[in-house]
C-alpha cells in the first residue's frame, strides 16, 4: 500500500477486515493496531505533538527533553524497539551521541509494504547491527519476526526490548485488567519516578506487590490512584514455551495482547507512568502502561546490564556473535471476549 501520514508522521499501513496496522517509517514505531470492530487502537499515543526524530534540535525542541532522550520523546509512539540497548546510555555513550533505548527507536527505516505484509529494515550505524522486521496480518492478529544481524567482527552482548505501551481511551483508571505468564518479581531498586508506590527492590510473587504503605496491591488491574509511578520486572514462567501478556477492558470487551517464545525474551517490565511526571513534555498529562518484554529485566545502561549478569539464575542480555544474525518471532493477538482471558496463544 501506498505511504501515508499518521499524527503528521511519514508512515506505512496494512489492514485487512479486521485490522489496521501502522508503522512509522522514522523510528520503526508500530504506531496503531486499530480494530475495526470498537474502533480503538490500545496503543498509547503522547499527547503531546510527535515529530520526526530526524528534524529534533535541541535548541529548537529543548522541551522535549535533553540530548539523551529528546529525540526519543519527540518521536516515541505505541510499540518501539529498544536495541542495542534498554535505559539509558552511559555518560560516555552519551557524549557520543548514543539516545537512550538505543538507535532502533530513531532511525528512519525502509519498509515495503502490500495490502496484508509489511518489511521494515534498518541500520544501525552506532551499533554494529542491522534490523529486519516482517508483519504479515492474519485475521485478527499480526505475526512478527524481527532479525538482528551483527555485522561486526565482535560477539555483542544487547539489550533487546519490545517497548509496547498500552494508554487510553483502551488503558482505564481502576478497569482494564491484565493477566500474564510472568512468576517470579522484582521491583526497581531505586528511584523510578515523582510518585513511586512500591517497596524499591522488593522481590515478589506475580501479580502481588508490596507497597511503601506495609501492604499489597495486585498488578493486574491498573492503578485507579490519581497519581502514580512503578516499574517492575518479571521472568516469565519456564514451565511455557510461549509467554504472554493480555489486557482486557470489559466495556467493549476487547483483549489485546502479546504472545511470544520464552526462549527469546525471558523477561517484561511493566512500566506505569500516571501523570506523575512534572517536567516537559509529560506535564502530568501521560497515561500509560508499558508492558515491555525482552532479554533484560530492567531499563539500565549497557555496564550495568552486563555488570548485573544474571537475575533469578537467568540471563538479563543476549549475546549476538561475531558476523552472525538471531530471529525472534511473535505475535500480536486481538480477541473480542466477554472476560478477561487468563490465557492467550
Amino acid at each position: 500500500m501506498p505511504g501515508c501520514t499518521y499524527r503528521g508522521r511519514r508512515a506505512l499501513s496494512i489492514e485487512n477486515a479486521h485490522l489496521r496496522l501502522t508503522m512509522l517509517v522514522e523510528g520503526g514505531h508500530i504506531a496503531e493496531v486499530f480494530d475495526k470492530r470498537t474502533g480503538i487502537n490500545p496503543l498509547w499515543t503522547p499527547p503531546w505533538e510527535s515529530i520526526e526524530p530526524s528534524t529534533f534540535d535541541l535548541s529548537r525542541h529543548g522541551w522535549y527533553g535533553g540530548a539523551v532522550d529528546g529525540r526519543l520523546l519527540a518521536g516515541i509512539m505505541g510499540h518501539n524497539l529498544c536495541l542495542d540497548i534498554f535505559g539509558g546510555p552511559s555518560l560516555e555513550e552519551a557524549a557520543a551521541g548514543l539516545s537512550v533505548h538505543g538507535e532502533a527507536s530513531v532511525v528512519a527505516y525502509g519498509i515495503e509494504a502490500n495490502e496484508s505484509n509489511l518489511i521494515a529494515r534498518a541500520e544501525l550505524a552506532q551499533a554494529g547491527l542491522a534490523v529486519t522486521r516482517s508483519l504479515e496480518l492474519r485475521g485478527p492478529s499480526v505475526a512478527i519476526t524481527e532479525t538482528v544481524t551483527n555485522q561486526t567482527m565482535c560477539d555483542r552482548a544487547v539489550g533487546w526490548t519490545q517497548h509496547v505501551t498500552l494508554g487510553p481511551p483502551f488503558l482505564k483508571h481502576g478497569v482494564t485488567e491484565f493477566r500474564t505468564s510472568a512468576r517470579r518479581s522484582k521491583v526497581f531498586e531505586g528511584t523510578f519516578g515523582p510518585a513511586d508506590y512500591l517497596v524499591p527492590g522488593a522481590m515478589f510473587e506475580w501479580p502481588f506487590a508490596p507497597t511503601m504503605s506495609g501492604e499489597t496491591v495486585d498488578l493486574r488491574r491498573y492503578s485507579d490512584a490519581p497519581i502514580s509511578s512503578a516499574y517492575t520486572a518479571h521472568l516469565m514462567d519456564d514451565s511455557r514455551a510461549e509467554a504472554f501478556f493480555v489486557a482486557f477492558d470489559p466495556e467493549p470487551q476487547l483483549a489485546f495482547g502479546y504472545v511470544w517464545r520464552r526462549a527469546d525474551f525471558p523477561w517484561m517490565g511493566i512500566w506505569e507512568e500516571n501523570r506523575s511526571r512534572p517536567g516537559s513534555p509529560w506535564n502530568n498529562r501521560a497515561v500509560t502502561r508499558g508492558m515491555e518484554f525482552g532479554v533484560s529485566p530492567f531499563p539500565e545502561t549497557r555496564r550495568e546490564m552486563i555488570e548485573r549478569g544474571r537475575m533469578f539464575d537467568t540471563p538479563t542480555f543476549r549475546w549476538i556473535p561475531a558476523r552472525t544474525e538471531v530471529t525472534a518471532e511473535y505475535r500480536i493477538v486481538v480477541l473480542q471476549s466477554s472476560r478477561v482471558p487468563e490465557v492467550i496463544s
